[in-house]
């Protein structure tokens, strides 16, 4: 069977994709100058811009956000006539965590087992540079037949909310017929998937106060109200004994209709440890893609290294709930505030700060976009026909999106399948998953084009 032109070029491209994805994985852009430089990010952003001048884009601009992040915009016009496109990657990454966990260094990317091992390479720098492979090899065969904008959001990772409310403001932007979201993946390695769904989140830090200041617990313990006891016990008021999240006012018992997670399959992604049992109940589609889940992702209080033997006066946690469609992210901010205010013990003084927050989101599967997206991936995966899963995790843009051009269809693809181990320690990329699904782009927006002409 003859390759496709389409494939070929991009086959072509890869070892200049890898050089690429080298430099901006180099970037230490993780959106909180409390954890690395702003300027880290300020690079990387600049990079950004420089690789979108270089392939023709005009208006290229750094945008000031509201959230004091950049993001990145461009413009390729197409054929007269044409339909636009929106493309959208993120160039912030999540922190590396313990860097002595990784491999190799976060941010060196590094080839081991037939992957690219490195910060962001698959979340999402990876992303962009699958939008720019895509570009490429379609001004190899004939040129690009759609106008095409890009969007690089500078703070995707930190729920800040910047680019929604630039888009917000500036509301002709980033208007499209159109938008791939690269941010999603597939559900599993050579599988082509577009993710039908998107779990909200919200984000907040409760604080419990108990105590002018610490005390000693030889004197004190036992009767002074210890506040990290007390955060421990509010804490564990947000989970059943099984796991199940038991916020107040959450319906946990949705279901999830459509591809399925075998249990096994699951804990093999998620690395569960032999013995231990999965949390919650129902499918594990129905727990990760249909229901509200709840994890404290965050403790302020003594290190046991130096630790002293003291009753504490205060602790504070940050809490993450995620949101399924269906429930709005707003009212479940209120019920979780309510949660935390009712279930502190002893009295204890509380106060609750929001810092992020992205509604749920739905796709609608049957747009003409989809099928135009479901042609390319049979070519690009030859034998494998395009597959729609949920995704737990959120990207508050969508619903921006959709509320601003509530006529432009919204797909999402992307390159974090499971084996990428996005947000943990050794992330990293299949080449051979970049290589795919920069086809499947590419040939997506020729199959759209040739659409909308029809």
């Amino acid at each position: 069977m003859t390759a496709h032109p389409i494939s070929e070029t991009v086959a072509s491209l890869m070892p200049r994709a890898k050089a690429e994805l080298t430099e901006l994985v180099a970037f230490q852009s993780v959106a909180d100058p409390a954890v690395f430089p702003k300027s880290e990010c300020e690079a990387a952003a600049a990079w950004v811009a420089d690789a979108l001048r270089a392939e023709g884009f005009q208006d290229v601009a750094l945008l000031d956000t509201p959230d004091g992040t950049q993001s990145v915009y461009g413009f390729l016009p197409g054929p007269a006539g044409a339909p636009t496109v929106l493309l959208y990657a993120h160039y912030d990454v999540q922190p590396p965590l313990d860097e002595s966990a990784w491999i190799s260094p976060p941010f060196e990317l590094t080839e081991r087992d037939g992957r690219w091992f490195g910060r962001g390479a698959a979340d999402c720098k990876g992303g962009f540079v699958m939008h720019l492979l895509a570009l490429r090899a379609l001004k190899a065969n004939g040129g690009v037949p759609v106008s095409v904008k890009v969007i690089a959001e500078g703070s995707e990772e930190q729920g800040t909310g910047g680019l929604e409310q630039y888009a917000q403001a500036h509301p002709e932007l980033l208007a499209a017929d159109t938008v791939v979201i690269g941010d999603t993946g597939n559900f599993r390695v050579g599988l082509p998937t577009v993710t039908s769904t998107l779990r909200g989140m919200t984000m907040l830090r409760v604080q419990l106060d108990t105590l002018e200041g610490n005390l000693h617990s030889g004197q004190f313990g036992g009767a002074a109200p210890d506040a990290l006891a007390a955060m421990i016990q509010l804490l564990a008021s947000l989970r059943a004994e099984d796991g199940t999240t038991t916020v107040g006012g959450l319906t946990t018992d949705a279901k999830w209709d459509g591809l399925q997670y075998p249990e096994e399959e699951f804990r093999k992604d998620a690395k569960v440890l032999d013995g231990v049992e999965l949390i919650s109940t129902g499918t594990v589609a129905d727990r990760i893609w249909a229901r509200p889940a709840v994890t404290v992702i965050g403790i302020d209080c003594p290190a046991v290294v130096g630790a002293t033997p003291s009753v504490q006066a205060s602790a504070r946690a940050q809490i993450s709930l995620r949101v399924p469609p269906g429930m709005d992210a707003g009212e479940a901010t209120k019920l979780l505030t309510a949660h935390l205010r009712a279930h502190a013990p002893w009295g204890a003084r509380v106060s609750v700060e929001q810092v992020g927050q992205g509604q749920p989101f739905r796709a609608d599967i049957t747009s003409p976009a989809y099928t135009a997206m479901a042609d390319a991936m049979r070519v690009a995966y030859p034998g494998q026909e395009m597959q729609s899963s949920g995704m737990g995790g959120s990207i508050p843009l969508c619903n921006a999106l959709s509320e601003l051009y509530p006529e432009a269809e919204i797909l999402l693809i992307g390159l974090s399948e499971p084996e990428a181990q996005i947000h943990a320690v050794n992330e990293s990329v299949s080449p051979e998953e970049l290589e795919r699904l920069s086809v499947a782009e590419a040939l997506f927006l020729q199959n759209y084009a040739a659409s909308k002409r029809a």
